[in-house]
This record gives C-alpha cells, sequence and structure tokens, in this order.
C-alpha cells in the first residue's frame, strides 16, 4: 500500500438518489416521503429560467418547513451552473437562509478545480458570517468533455468535496455522442459506450475519497434497461444512482444494496480469516476459494455498506 492514503471523506447511504424539481412543492412533499436515500432539489436544468427565482424560493421554504434528517433524508440542492446569472444568488440565498439544513451542494458542469473553489468560498463565509455549526458539502456533477479531462484534479480538490456524479446526458451532448436516450445504450457500439467515463470518474473518486454516483436513466417506461445499467455501474464500484421518477428509486435501493447471502459470506470470510490469523496463516480456504488480506478489505466495503442501510432503516422508522 502506498503511504498515501485518502481515506474516504464523509459515509452517506446514497444507493437511490431522486432528482426533484424546485417548481414543484408538491413533489418536493412527496419525495420527503418516498423511499429514496438522498433527495436533491433541483434549481437548474429541470427548472425553465422564468421559474428559477419561484424555484429557488421553494426550495428553501422546504428545507426549513421539512426535517428531512427526521424522515432518514440526506438532502442536496443542485444550484445553477457557473457560466449563468443564477449561480450566486441561489448560492447567497440557500445558505444565508437555510445552510444549517442543507447536507449537500450539487454543482453542475464542473470543469475545472477553480469551480469548486468559487462555491467553497462563498459557502466558507456565508457559515462563517451565519455562525452555523453544521457544514455542508460539495458535490461535483462530472458531465462535459472538459470536466471528464479534468476528472483526476477536480477529485483531488480540498475542502468540502464529497462525491462526483456522472451526468450522461450532457456528457453526451459535450461529446457530440450519438445516443438513442438518456444515459440509453447505441446498438452500433459493442458494449456499454458510458463504461470508459464511469471507469474514469470511479477511480478518480477512490483514488481521493469520494462517493461515486451515477446519473440519470431517462426511460423511466424501461425498468430492465434502468437495472441493466445500474448493475454495469455498481460492478465498476459506483454506490448509487440517479431516480428520474419515483419508480425508479426502489430499483435503485435493490441494486445496490448487497444481498443477503453477500453480507452473510463477508462476515464468514472475517471469521475465518480471524482463525487463520490465529494459527499464523495469511491466507486460508472457504468454500474452495482461496481468501486473504484482500479479500477482507472487499468484505467490510459490503459490511459498512449493510451497516449504512440497516442504520438508515432505524432513523426511518423512528
Amino acid at each position: 500500500m502506498s503511504h498515501t492514503i485518502n481515506h474516504l471523506k464523509k459515509l452517506r447511504l446514497q444507493r437511490s438518489e431522486l432528482a426533484v424539481p424546485g417548481s414543484s412543492p408538491e413533489m418536493i412533499d412527496k419525495a420527503a416521503n418516498s423511499a429514496a436515500d438522498f433527495v436533491f432539489l433541483d434549481i437548474e436544468d429541470a427548472v425553465a429560467p422564468p421559474d428559477k427565482e419561484r424555484a429557488r424560493k421553494n426550495i428553501i421554504q422546504a428545507l426549513n418547513d421539512i426535517d428531512w434528517r427526521a424522515k432518514g433524508k440526506t438532502v442536496s440542492v443542485r444550484i445553477n451552473g457557473l457560466d449563468t446569472h443564477y449561480m450566486y444568488r441561489d448560492v447567497v440565498d440557500l445558505m444565508e437562509q437555510a445552510g444549517d439544513k442543507l447536507d449537500t451542494i450539487l454543482v453542475p458542469k464542473v470543469g475545472v478545480p477553480a469551480d469548486l473553489y468559487m462555491v467553497e468560498a462563498m459557502v466558507n463565509q456565508i457559515e462563517m458570517a451565519k455562525g452555523f455549526k453544521t457544514r455542508v458539502g460539495l458535490e461535483a456533477l462530472i458531465e462535459t468533455a472538459l470536466g471528464m479531462a479534468n476528472v483526476e484534479a477536480i477529485a483531488a480538490t480540498p475542502g468540502r468535496l464529497e462525491a462526483m456524479h456522472f451526468g450522461v446526458a450532457d456528457y453526451a451532448a459535450s461529446c457530440k455522442a450519438r445516443t438513442v436516450n438518456i444515459g440509453g445504450l447505441n446498438p452500433d457500439y459493442p458494449g456499454d459506450q458510458w463504461h470508459f467515463a464511469l471507469s474514469r470518474m470511479t477511480v478518480a473518486c477512490r483514488a481521493y475519497g469520494l462517493r461515486a454516483i451515477d446519473g440519470p436513466f431517462g426511460d423511466f417506461s424501461d425498468p430492465e434497461g434502468y437495472i441493466a445499467g445500474a448493475k454495469r455501474a455498481a460492478a465498476l464500484g459506483i454506490e448509487g444512482k440517479w431516480a428520474i421518477h419515483p419508480s425508479q428509486i426502489a430499483l435503485a435501493n435493490d441494486v445496490f444494496s448487497p444481498p443477503e447471502k453477500e453480507v452473510a459470506r463477508a462476515r464468514r470470510i472475517l471469521e475465518v480469516l480471524k482463525e487463520a490469523e490465529a494459527l499464523g496463516k495469511g491466507a486460508a480456504a472457504l468454500d474452495g476459494k482461496m481468501i486473504d488480506a484482500a479479500s477482507e478489505r472487499m468484505a467490510r466495503n459490503v459490511l459498512v455498506v449493510n451497516e449504512a442501510i440497516e442504520r438508515a432503516g432505524q432513523t426511518a422508522t423512528h
């Protein structure tokens, strides 16, 4: 192991991330009572320019009126991009009026580390000025060719950055990729054309202690397609996926939850390796397969997620 180790900055259960337009108070209320682990209230792409100010006010009211934490929800807001005139007012109003109720800010179309630096500087100043004891995290949405070209440098940004998300729709547009729908596969490509981008982002996340989250799948009438995409993402090490429709929440929760059989095997791996250690052995056999220290690390990953799910379930019932 290298002497340089970047541990996970912040553990948050993020199997399902429900996207909710801030322009719809009714949808916000439903989201608070949904089964989603994580909710992001949107002021960006899901809100038309004439509605952005009203959406911002709706979100601030919802942050203050709804006890998201008591409902077992992590709540985030996707602000507008740094290339718009909406962004500064998003950050100022959200932080000044509801900064102690907010868990993270999702920054769209991050292209260079300085994009996060600007948002972080604003958040730092407002938290100090308001005397908030909570600390709002930042999440970066990687959805442009520039962002992917700089993904490792963005992941290494010090400070509040906790996670990166893959925004497949804008990424496809930025790369001028041919695609059939948001997150869908092009039958002319031999496999998954998003594999490289997802894998590169995931490696960058894990190298610098960040959570890796997959973005949207636009065809909510195709649950099989959603599940297949989620399973491919999970196989790479991604720990959650967006739900742009409530019907996708249960699908994400299921795919990104370790099965009971996997949890039981992880516990057994730790037991067997502990027994082997007592005998002075660094490796052992379990069910006809060799296990060693790397097996232990993989097993602990499974158990950490399972424990987070169990804690979330306890929170939701109290």
